[in-house]
């Protein structure tokens, strides 16, 4: 751990990792990012046809007058900065069109583009699914099975003795009890 080297400040520490990361940060030139897009893009296609306004995209920051106005600015001369961007990159500009606003790449070499080192780890087998079991029912408990098999005993003795209650059917009110006994019926 050492003192916080943006600010010097002892009492925000940060690991050696973080601060060598802010300290000396990767050095990246203006047209990087159009250099890993056109190494990307080789894997797939010979031929790329990208617009003035995706290319200020990618590099961050917007392309110099000269580009929008001159072809010249677009020749493959490797002595210029943002030519070198296409050209390690393994791609030649095969037309301009100044009008439109677009230009296209032409491959001319292939160039390999480095993964993260993540993506570095190959994986040789196929990807095969883990195999699934079918689930087991599980098997109710005894304290379940008990009571189950207690209210299906009850249910047949109220049927046996002819008591239950038959769905649908009121019972008789307390003042009818009373009125009548329960071998006879009212008239």
């Amino acid at each position: 751990m050492v003192p916080d080297v943006a600010t010097g400040d002892p009492t925000m520490m940060l690991c050696l990792h973080c601060a060598r990361r802010i300290v000396s940060p990767r050095s990246r030139s203006k047209y990087g990012g159009l250099t890993s897009h056109l190494k990307f893009r080789g894997a797939f296609t010979r031929f790329v046809r990208l617009s003035f306004a995706r290319i200020d995209g990618l590099i961050g920051s917007n392309l110099p007058m000269s580009a929008y106005r001159d072809e010249a600015w677009w020749r493959n001369s490797p002595s210029r900065a943002h030519a070198r961007a296409w050209l390690d990159a393994g791609w030649e500009v095969q037309e301009v069109n100044l009008k439109e606003g677009r230009v296209v790449f032409k491959k001319v070499r292939k160039v390999p583009f480095k993964r993260s080192k993540r993506a570095r780890n190959k994986i040789d087998k196929p990807f095969t699914p883990v195999p699934v079991r079918a689930s087991k029912r599980k098997a109710p408990s005894k304290t379940k099975v008990s009571k189950l098999y207690a209210r299906i005993k009850n249910l047949e003795r109220q049927r046996a003795a002819g008591r239950g209650k038959i769905r649908g059917l009121k019972p008789r009110p307390a003042h009818e009890k009373k009125l009548f006994k329960p071998d006879e019926k009212p008239q």
